[in-house]
């Protein structure tokens, strides 16, 4: 027995929308490669017909808003038994992808433009990591029930593989193309419930990304350049990460909304603003007893907590370094491992990448 969908027309009484036959692999391919958000979700193609280490072709590649990569396979009247098979092939190769790979794959596919830019321009921003996990999604018109039993088998086993089924159906002169799922996702707009681990982009062990958050009063970049420091504050949430930056690591600093004004070392620990002591005129100096700009207080009496930086360049807002598809994060300190902003800063800031 097939899995099978059917429609209804509700205007006072029920009628039985007549199925006006399937689309073909070739079409859905097509429709997917234009529109991928037929599956529920934006998704950015990046490839396809995209040959795998063992020779298969894969139909279509694409990444979601979090860097999840979606393999997008048509199943072309395969029987049950090669559906299933297929599925774990291509599931078992996504988890060898690294981040060049998967840059490779679009830039093979898009050699214009880059995989952050097109990101940028989808989701708002670009993913941190690309292809760190992974999602296999079955295409077709309908399946038997071997082929039903076998993907709720996977799901529970932690497989990240489910089928989408797509049927026309006809309505007075006009056509509709209609989508279900063979077993309907947990979360509403996530194709499926588990997820593979991938390979994440490698950290060089040394850039880190610091958010300096201007506030009027409160926070003043010009303060940080003539003393030398990065602060954040007015919560736990806001000021914890800093503790994490260890001595000698090399930072980036970007002012949120802005783009990136500084690029320093990280030559003390983090402490509190009360009890910080910051290296001027020759000798340390109480970070309270600066000519600052700004107070560095918070209504809610959080303290603010200031990490001691030599920079080594800095600009002006004005002159921020800024492009579509570069690396931000809530967070006011975390690792840059994101390659395509790295390289954009090492020749901005004018050091080594």
């Amino acid at each position: 027995m097939s899995v099978r969908m059917q429609i209804w027309r509700a205007d006072g009484t029920l009628r039985v929308l007549a199925q006006s036959g399937t689309p073909t692999e070739r079409q859905l391919e097509e429709l997917l490669e234009d529109d991928p958000s037929l599956l529920g979700l934006p998704l950015l193609v990046i490839g396809r017909q995209v040959r795998t280490d063992l020779g298969r072709i894969v139909d279509l590649l694409a990444l979601d808003s979090e860097g999840v990569l979606h393999v997008l396979e048509l199943k072309r009247d395969k029987a049950p038994r090669d559906v299933v098979a297929q599925a774990l092939e291509y599931a078992a190769w996504a988890t060898t992808l690294d981040q060049e790979k998967v840059r490779q794959i679009h830039s093979e596919y898009k050699p214009d433009t880059e995989l952050e830019v097109r990101a940028t321009e989808l989701f708002g921003f670009a993913p941190e990591e690309f292809g760190v996990q992974h999602r296999i999604t079955v295409v077709a018109s309908e399946v038997d029930t071997h082929v039903h039993r076998v993907i709720e088998y996977l799901q529970e086993a932690g497989v990240p593989v489910n089928v989408a089924l797509f049927s026309y159906f006809a309505d007075d002169g006009r056509s509709y193309l209609a989508r279900a799922w063979l077993v309907e996702p947990i979360e509403s707009g996530a194709l499926q419930p588990e997820v593979a681990r991938g390979r994440k982009e490698q950290w060089n062990g040394r850039d880190w990304y610091v958010s300096f958050g201007t506030e009027p009063g409160i926070r003043d970049w010009s303060d940080a350049v003539k003393f030398g420091f990065i602060s954040a504050g007015g919560g736990e949430w806001y000021s914890r990460t800093l503790t994490s930056l260890p001595l000698n690591a090399r930072v980036f600093g970007c002012i949120p909304g802005t783009g990136y004004v500084g690029v320093g070392t990280v030559v003390g620990a983090a402490v509190a603003a009360d009890e910080a002591r910051l290296e001027h005129g020759g000798a340390l100096v109480p970070f309270r007893s600066l000519a600052l700009s700004a107070s560095y207080q918070h209504p809610n009496e959080e303290p603010e907590v200031v990490v001691p930086i030599a920079w080594l360049k800095t600009v002006a807002p004005a002159d921020a370094v800024w492009e579509k598809g570069m690396f931000a994060n809530q967070n006011s300190a975390c690792k840059l491992r994101n390659r395509f902003t790295l390289e954009r800063l090492a020749a901005a800031f004018g050091v080594d990448g």
